[in-house]
């Protein structure tokens, strides 16, 4: 590539949106359309909660073609999830499964960790998480092993699938 096509962008269309979008308008602008791994976004726009909404999201996450760099099978892959508000009834009755107490909402906070799947590796690495959390002031209030089903898994995906903690 030469030094003018590097410092040169190519030419803008003024407003000709690409075949299927809207025209510029606002903080939106066609020209800035590109393909990509699938993104999508359901949400209530005042903060509201609602299974329908957890619905609406799995369905986009089936509508998408690609959610994520594929291998070699189809069935490998990075993978999709859905990002959505605490679900405090919900955690309140699988920690209590897990014989873990759990504060009022708004008074917790909790992660997805994937770890080793050797239990030796994954109990030391759990132990630092909870000196962590303590030496930071906060209450550690304990471990969940999420449940899963990798059966369409492939197994490329398998043989490095890590413990849900």
């Amino acid at each position: 590539m030469s030094n003018a096509a590097r410092t040169n962008p190519p030419s803008r269309p003024v407003d000709t949106p690409a075949a299927g979008r809207p025209g510029k308008q606002g903080l939106y602008d066609p020209w800035f359309e590109h393909d990509a791994c699938g993104v999508g976004f359901v949400v209530d726009m005042h903060g509201g909660k609602s299974h329908s909404i957890l619905e609406n999201a799995l369905q986009v996450l089936t509508n998408l073609d690609h959610r994520g760099a594929s291998g070699a099978e189809p069935n490998t892959g990075d993978g999709a999830g859905v990002l959505l508000q605490m679900p405090h009834r919900f955690f309140s009755e699988v920690a209590k499964k897990a014989r873990i107490v759990l504060p009022e909402p708004g008074h917790y906070g909790c992660g997805l960790i994937f770890m080793p799947r050797n239990p030796t590796v994954r109990r030391r690495i759990e132990e630092k998480f909870a000196q962590i959390v303590q030496s930071e002031g906060q209450i550690f209030l304990g471990w969940r092993t999420v449940p899963t089903n990798n059966a369409s898994l492939g197994e490329t995906a398998k043989s490095c699938e890590p413990a849900m903690r």
